[in-house]
């Protein structure tokens, strides 16, 4: 009697010891309120240049909130907000932008920080396009073809720029994708990209955050620099809660009021500095920069 009395205790433990782990184990993997979690698409520079791993903590603490990151190109956010699978945007094509507002899918493009893009290339140079403007060098590359270009290709906010390049030099996309084996698409990100064009000793289009990022495993040098086409500008935009009823429009504010805040301005003004010796990114807070 004694040995069954052990061992209906022993079951009786045992039994206790499973429900209790499965009951923690299921608290623990509830999911948090709607209110508590905040679903963002960002583009893939901020991601490449570590912004938003340097910010997202900070973030996440003031709010008591748990961010959810889907890194993508710009052209993949707007999609995503779209059909309100997130609930802010932060992207770098004006144009789209202001189009995505005009559709009812965002409330305001609120812009937060910019910085240029570059056209960076080898260090032998062969297409000879240093110092020119944008659109000279595209033109030189096309009509030379004296020079590999390696384009993102994948409908981000920088293969938007190159559009805009192309066509401020005369050329229609569809010429240029077709010119020859000279032009390659990687349909990748900023940093494969870049890494990409290094091995190839091509060029390509970049933001300057992630080519300063990256610059130390690169072959490659900037090779234009100016010009007003080349600015890049990076916006927030909340989600309109009319085009998805379940956006957490509170929370999406919350993020653009951070982003925007004089405290985090001031960060993002000094990330990479003491690293790169220049700003990643300039805050603008709000407002164009002119």
């Amino acid at each position: 009697m004694r040995k069954i009395t052990c061992g209906l205790l022993g079951i009786l433990v045992i039994l206790s010891l499973v429900i209790g782990i499965s009951g923690c184990s299921s608290s623990a993997a509830a999911p948090l309120p709607p209110e508590q979690r905040l679903r963002v698409a960002t583009t893939t520079s901020l991601y490449d240049t570590g912004l938003w791993g340097y910010l997202e903590p900070m973030f996440e603490e003031e709010y008591g909130v748990e961010a959810d990151i889907m890194y993508a190109g710009t052209g993949k956010a707007l999609e995503y907000g779209r059909r309100g699978d997130v609930d802010v945007i932060t992207v770098h094509a004006q144009a789209r932008e202001e189009q995505f507002i005009a559709e009812g899918y965002g409330i305001e493009r609120i812009p937060f920080a910019y910085n240029y893009f570059l056209i960076v290339g080898p260090e032998a140079e062969p297409a000879g396009i240093k110092g020119m403007s944008p659109e000279e060098a595209f033109n030189k590359l096309m009509e030379s073809g004296s020079g590999s270009f390696v384009s993102r290709g994948d409908d981000s906010g920088t293969h938007s720029k190159e559009k805009a390049i192309w066509a401020a030099a005369g050329y229609e996309y569809e010429a240029v994708r077709d010119a020859g084996r000279w032009y390659i698409e990687a349909g990748a990100g900023m940093g494969p990209t870049l890494m990409m064009a290094s091995e190839k000793q091509a060029y390509t289009l970049t933001d300057m955050g992630t080519f300063l990022a990256y610059q130390r495993k690169l072959e490659l040098a900037p090779v234009v620099d100016g010009g007003n086409l080349l600015l890049n500008v990076y916006s927030a935009i909340a989600i309109n809660p009319e085009s998805a009823p379940k956006t957490n429009i509170e929370m999406a504010n919350n993020l653009i009021s951070f982003l925007t805040s004089p405290g985090i301005q001031e960060l993002i003004g000094n990330y990479g500095v003491a690293e790169y010796g220049l700003q990643l990114f300039t805050p603008c807070a709000g407002a164009e920069p002119k």
